[in-house]
Protein backbone atom coordinates (compact mmCIF):
# COMPACT_ATOMS: atom_id res chain seq x y z
CA UNK A 1 0.00 0.00 0.00
CA UNK A 2 1.35 3.63 -0.56
CA UNK A 3 1.73 6.21 1.85
CA UNK A 4 -1.03 7.83 0.98
CA UNK A 5 -3.18 5.05 0.60
CA UNK A 6 -2.22 3.92 4.30
CA UNK A 7 -2.65 7.13 5.91
CA UNK A 8 -6.29 7.42 4.57
CA UNK A 9 -7.24 3.65 5.69
CA UNK A 10 -5.87 5.05 9.09
CA UNK A 11 -8.00 7.94 8.95
CA UNK A 12 -11.32 6.29 8.50
CA UNK A 13 -10.33 3.30 11.33
CA UNK A 14 -10.38 6.71 13.39
CA UNK A 15 -13.47 8.13 12.57
CA UNK A 16 -15.33 4.37 11.72
CA UNK A 17 -16.96 4.80 15.08
CA UNK A 18 -18.74 7.94 14.64
CA UNK A 19 -19.28 6.81 11.33
CA UNK A 20 -21.23 3.46 12.57
CA UNK A 21 -22.75 5.74 15.38
CA UNK A 22 -24.20 8.03 12.67
CA UNK A 23 -25.82 5.16 10.31
CA UNK A 24 -27.12 2.68 13.01
CA UNK A 25 -28.39 5.47 15.51
CA UNK A 26 -29.36 8.70 12.51
CA UNK A 27 -29.34 7.24 9.31
CA UNK A 28 -31.41 4.04 9.57
CA UNK A 29 -34.00 5.04 12.04
CA UNK A 30 -34.56 8.01 9.49
CA UNK A 31 -35.30 5.69 6.55
CA UNK A 32 -37.30 3.44 8.44
CA UNK A 33 -39.73 5.94 9.83
CA UNK A 34 -39.90 7.46 5.80
CA UNK A 35 -40.90 3.73 4.95
CA UNK A 36 -42.69 3.53 8.60
CA UNK A 37 -44.77 6.12 7.78
CA UNK A 38 -46.08 4.11 4.85
CA UNK A 39 -47.33 1.65 6.77
CA UNK A 40 -49.68 0.60 9.40
CA UNK A 41 -47.47 -0.43 12.02
CA UNK A 42 -48.12 -1.28 15.97
CA UNK A 43 -44.54 -2.57 17.01
CA UNK A 44 -46.53 -5.93 17.96
CA UNK A 45 -47.78 -6.98 14.54
CA UNK A 46 -45.37 -6.66 11.36
CA UNK A 47 -45.89 -3.61 9.47
CA UNK A 48 -48.97 -3.72 6.53
CA UNK A 49 -48.48 -1.24 3.31
CA UNK A 50 -50.97 1.45 3.45
CA UNK A 51 -49.84 4.28 1.25
CA UNK A 52 -50.38 7.66 1.94
CA UNK A 53 -53.46 6.70 4.51
CA UNK A 54 -51.56 7.82 7.40
CA UNK A 55 -50.65 11.03 5.84
CA UNK A 56 -54.68 11.72 4.55
CA UNK A 57 -56.18 11.23 8.61
CA UNK A 58 -53.32 13.36 9.79
CA UNK A 59 -54.18 16.28 7.66
CA UNK A 60 -58.19 15.58 7.53
CA UNK A 61 -59.23 13.75 10.25
CA UNK A 62 -56.77 14.22 13.48
CA UNK A 63 -58.00 17.11 14.74
CA UNK A 64 -55.84 17.23 18.10
CA UNK A 65 -52.92 17.19 14.58
CA UNK A 66 -53.90 20.85 13.80
CA UNK A 67 -54.16 21.80 17.60
CA UNK A 68 -50.75 20.77 17.90
CA UNK A 69 -49.23 21.81 15.06
CA UNK A 70 -51.04 25.60 16.18
CA UNK A 71 -49.88 24.86 19.97
CA UNK A 72 -46.44 24.28 18.68
CA UNK A 73 -46.73 27.63 16.05
CA UNK A 74 -47.45 29.78 18.99
CA UNK A 75 -44.72 28.51 21.22
CA UNK A 76 -41.69 29.44 18.12
CA UNK A 77 -43.49 32.41 17.53
CA UNK A 78 -43.05 33.64 21.11
CA UNK A 79 -40.13 31.87 22.48
CA UNK A 80 -37.90 32.47 19.59
CA UNK A 81 -37.38 35.92 19.20
CA UNK A 82 -37.77 36.54 22.93
CA UNK A 83 -34.86 34.12 23.66
CA UNK A 84 -32.92 35.68 20.97
CA UNK A 85 -33.38 38.92 22.87
CA UNK A 86 -33.14 38.15 26.25
CA UNK A 87 -29.49 36.20 25.20
CA UNK A 88 -27.88 39.00 23.55
CA UNK A 89 -29.36 41.59 26.31
CA UNK A 90 -27.45 39.05 29.23
CA UNK A 91 -24.44 38.99 26.71
CA UNK A 92 -23.98 42.49 26.37
CA UNK A 93 -24.06 42.95 29.76
CA UNK A 94 -21.72 40.28 30.48
CA UNK A 95 -19.48 41.50 27.68
CA UNK A 96 -17.46 43.45 30.46
CA UNK A 97 -13.73 43.22 32.54
CA UNK A 98 -15.49 44.48 35.72
CA UNK A 99 -15.07 42.49 39.36
CA UNK A 100 -16.48 39.19 39.55
CA UNK A 101 -17.64 39.36 36.40
CA UNK A 102 -17.42 35.21 35.95
CA UNK A 103 -19.56 34.68 38.53
CA UNK A 104 -21.99 36.37 36.85
CA UNK A 105 -21.45 34.62 33.57
CA UNK A 106 -21.39 31.54 35.16
CA UNK A 107 -24.43 32.21 36.94
CA UNK A 108 -26.69 32.91 34.19
CA UNK A 109 -25.17 29.71 31.65
CA UNK A 110 -25.80 27.34 35.11
CA UNK A 111 -29.45 26.79 34.21
CA UNK A 112 -28.88 25.40 30.68
CA UNK A 113 -26.94 23.04 32.79
CA UNK A 114 -29.01 21.85 34.79
CA UNK A 115 -31.80 18.45 33.83
CA UNK A 116 -34.64 19.83 31.92
CA UNK A 117 -36.80 17.03 34.00
CA UNK A 118 -35.52 18.86 37.31
CA UNK A 119 -36.28 22.60 36.15
CA UNK A 120 -39.65 21.71 35.08
CA UNK A 121 -40.61 20.04 38.75
CA UNK A 122 -39.10 23.07 40.72
CA UNK A 123 -40.64 25.56 38.01
CA UNK A 124 -44.13 23.75 38.65
CA UNK A 125 -43.45 23.75 42.41
CA UNK A 126 -43.32 27.79 41.95
CA UNK A 127 -46.38 28.35 39.52
CA UNK A 128 -48.27 26.13 41.67
CA UNK A 129 -51.58 28.46 41.86
CA UNK A 130 -52.10 27.36 45.37
CA UNK A 131 -49.12 27.19 47.30
CA UNK A 132 -46.13 28.55 44.57
CA UNK A 133 -43.46 31.89 44.98
CA UNK A 134 -44.81 33.27 41.79
CA UNK A 135 -48.53 34.19 42.90
CA UNK A 136 -47.52 34.44 46.41
CA UNK A 137 -44.95 37.40 44.53
CA UNK A 138 -48.16 38.80 42.74
CA UNK A 139 -50.06 38.57 46.14
CA UNK A 140 -47.48 40.88 47.58
CA UNK A 141 -47.81 43.17 45.09
CA UNK A 142 -51.53 43.50 45.21
CA UNK A 143 -52.19 41.46 41.78
CA UNK A 144 -54.18 39.11 41.03
CA UNK A 145 -53.16 35.13 41.43
CA UNK A 146 -52.53 33.23 37.83
CA UNK A 147 -53.70 29.58 37.39
CA UNK A 148 -50.55 28.74 35.19
CA UNK A 149 -49.71 25.81 34.26
CA UNK A 150 -53.50 25.45 35.85
CA UNK A 151 -55.13 27.70 33.38
CA UNK A 152 -55.65 27.55 29.65
CA UNK A 153 -55.08 30.90 28.90
CA UNK A 154 -51.65 31.09 31.09
CA UNK A 155 -50.22 27.79 30.26
CA UNK A 156 -48.24 28.29 26.66
CA UNK A 157 -46.66 31.41 28.59
CA UNK A 158 -46.27 29.25 31.49
CA UNK A 159 -44.21 26.64 29.18
CA UNK A 160 -42.09 29.97 27.31
CA UNK A 161 -40.83 31.40 30.69
CA UNK A 162 -39.90 28.23 31.76
CA UNK A 163 -38.04 27.80 28.07
CA UNK A 164 -36.62 31.07 29.02
CA UNK A 165 -34.95 30.11 31.88
CA UNK A 166 -33.78 26.94 30.75
CA UNK A 167 -32.55 28.16 26.71
CA UNK A 168 -31.59 30.99 27.52
CA UNK A 169 -27.24 29.87 28.58
CA UNK A 170 -26.38 28.76 25.63
CA UNK A 171 -27.29 31.19 22.58
CA UNK A 172 -25.84 34.04 25.30
CA UNK A 173 -22.91 32.12 25.62
CA UNK A 174 -22.40 32.37 21.85
CA UNK A 175 -23.63 36.03 21.79
CA UNK A 176 -20.94 36.58 24.32
CA UNK A 177 -18.14 35.19 21.83
CA UNK A 178 -19.18 37.16 18.60
CA UNK A 179 -19.27 40.11 21.22
CA UNK A 180 -15.49 39.42 22.28
CA UNK A 181 -14.75 38.91 18.56
CA UNK A 182 -15.53 42.64 17.38
CA UNK A 183 -12.63 44.54 16.24
CA UNK A 184 -12.02 47.49 19.02
CA UNK A 185 -10.42 49.27 15.92
CA UNK A 186 -13.86 49.67 14.04
CA UNK A 187 -15.31 50.74 17.64
CA UNK A 188 -12.71 53.02 17.85
CA UNK A 189 -12.70 54.65 14.66
CA UNK A 190 -16.50 55.21 15.08
CA UNK A 191 -16.00 56.89 18.56
CA UNK A 192 -13.51 59.46 16.72
CA UNK A 193 -16.07 60.10 14.15
CA UNK A 194 -18.38 60.75 16.65
CA UNK A 195 -20.50 57.64 16.81
CA UNK A 196 -22.00 57.65 20.51
CA UNK A 197 -22.83 54.10 22.52
CA UNK A 198 -25.64 53.61 20.82
CA UNK A 199 -24.86 54.14 17.49
CA UNK A 200 -21.45 52.09 17.71
CA UNK A 201 -24.04 48.92 19.44
CA UNK A 202 -26.33 49.91 16.56
CA UNK A 203 -24.40 50.78 13.60
CA UNK A 204 -21.27 48.72 14.37
CA UNK A 205 -21.51 45.66 16.60
CA UNK A 206 -24.87 44.51 15.51
CA UNK A 207 -23.86 43.70 11.91
CA UNK A 208 -20.69 42.44 12.62
CA UNK A 209 -22.81 40.07 15.14
CA UNK A 210 -25.21 39.65 12.28
CA UNK A 211 -23.45 35.64 11.69
CA UNK A 212 -23.54 34.62 15.31
CA UNK A 213 -27.04 35.84 15.28
CA UNK A 214 -28.05 33.72 12.22
CA UNK A 215 -26.50 30.69 13.51
CA UNK A 216 -28.50 31.18 16.75
CA UNK A 217 -31.55 31.48 14.88
CA UNK A 218 -31.65 28.47 13.03
CA UNK A 219 -30.15 26.30 16.39
CA UNK A 220 -33.24 27.76 18.48
CA UNK A 221 -35.85 27.61 15.51
CA UNK A 222 -35.33 24.09 15.27
CA UNK A 223 -35.22 22.98 18.77
CA UNK A 224 -38.71 25.33 19.40
CA UNK A 225 -40.12 22.93 17.12
CA UNK A 226 -39.31 19.96 18.49
CA UNK A 227 -39.87 20.92 22.51
CA UNK A 228 -40.63 17.76 24.49
CA UNK A 229 -39.36 17.28 28.18
CA UNK A 230 -40.55 20.67 29.23
CA UNK A 231 -44.37 20.11 28.08
CA UNK A 232 -44.57 16.18 28.59
CA UNK A 233 -43.17 16.46 31.75
CA UNK A 234 -45.45 19.61 33.13
CA UNK A 235 -48.70 18.45 31.71
CA UNK A 236 -48.37 15.24 33.36
CA UNK A 237 -47.52 17.36 36.85
CA UNK A 238 -50.54 19.66 36.00
CA UNK A 239 -52.64 17.71 34.53
CA UNK A 240 -52.27 13.84 35.10
CA UNK A 241 -51.74 11.77 31.74
CA UNK A 242 -54.81 12.23 30.40
CA UNK A 243 -54.92 15.37 28.51
CA UNK A 244 -51.70 17.38 27.43
CA UNK A 245 -52.73 20.85 29.66
CA UNK A 246 -56.07 22.87 30.60
CA UNK A 247 -58.16 21.80 27.14
CA UNK A 248 -54.77 20.24 25.19
CA UNK A 249 -53.30 23.74 25.76
CA UNK A 250 -50.10 22.28 26.07
CA UNK A 251 -50.19 19.66 23.35
CA UNK A 252 -47.22 20.65 21.12
CA UNK A 253 -46.55 18.69 18.30
CA UNK A 254 -43.46 16.22 20.12
CA UNK A 255 -46.27 15.04 22.79
CA UNK A 256 -48.80 14.49 20.39
CA UNK A 257 -46.21 12.48 18.19
CA UNK A 258 -44.90 10.63 21.28
CA UNK A 259 -48.41 9.89 22.47
CA UNK A 260 -49.19 8.61 18.98
CA UNK A 261 -46.35 6.13 19.02
CA UNK A 262 -45.66 5.17 22.38
CA UNK A 263 -48.71 5.39 23.91
CA UNK A 264 -51.31 4.09 21.51
CA UNK A 265 -48.90 1.83 19.61
CA UNK A 266 -49.29 3.60 16.02
CA UNK A 267 -45.72 3.69 15.17
CA UNK A 268 -46.58 4.35 11.54
CA UNK A 269 -48.93 7.34 12.40
CA UNK A 270 -46.10 8.28 14.51
CA UNK A 271 -43.34 8.01 11.97
CA UNK A 272 -45.52 9.91 9.18
CA UNK A 273 -45.77 12.77 11.68
CA UNK A 274 -42.27 12.59 12.01
CA UNK A 275 -41.89 12.52 8.40
CA UNK A 276 -43.90 15.93 8.04
CA UNK A 277 -41.86 17.67 10.88
CA UNK A 278 -38.58 16.54 9.27
CA UNK A 279 -39.80 17.76 5.87
CA UNK A 280 -41.15 21.24 7.68
CA UNK A 281 -37.70 22.10 9.09
CA UNK A 282 -35.91 21.84 5.86
CA UNK A 283 -38.40 23.93 3.97
CA UNK A 284 -38.18 26.62 6.99
CA UNK A 285 -33.88 26.39 6.82
CA UNK A 286 -33.86 26.97 3.66
CA UNK A 287 -35.91 29.66 4.13
CA UNK A 288 -33.54 31.25 6.54
CA UNK A 289 -30.36 30.55 5.02
CA UNK A 290 -32.40 32.42 1.64
CA UNK A 291 -32.80 35.46 3.65
CA UNK A 292 -29.64 35.61 5.05
CA UNK A 293 -28.39 36.86 2.10
CA UNK A 294 -29.98 40.17 2.59
CA UNK A 295 -29.13 40.93 6.00
CA UNK A 296 -26.24 38.80 7.40
CA UNK A 297 -22.79 40.75 6.69
CA UNK A 298 -19.23 39.04 7.16
CA UNK A 299 -16.45 41.17 7.84
CA UNK A 300 -14.37 41.92 4.40
CA UNK A 301 -17.17 40.56 2.61
CA UNK A 302 -18.31 42.56 -0.12
CA UNK A 303 -21.74 44.55 -0.32
CA UNK A 304 -24.92 42.51 -1.38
Amino acid sequence: MSRRLRDTARAYLFVSPWLISLAVFTAYPMLASFYFSLTRYTVIQPPAWIGLENFQVMFAKDELFWLAVWNTLYYTVVSVPLQMLVALLLATLLNHSTRGIGFYRTAFYLPSLVPAVVTTLLWMLILDPRAGLANAALETLGLPKLGWMHSATWSKPSLILISLWVGVGQPMLIFLAGLKDTPQSLLEAATIDGANRWQRYWRVVIPLLTPTIFFNLLITLIASFQVFTTAFIATATATGATAAGPLNSMLVYMVHLYRQGFRYASMGYASAMAVVLFLALVLLTLLVVRSSRSWVHYEGAPPR
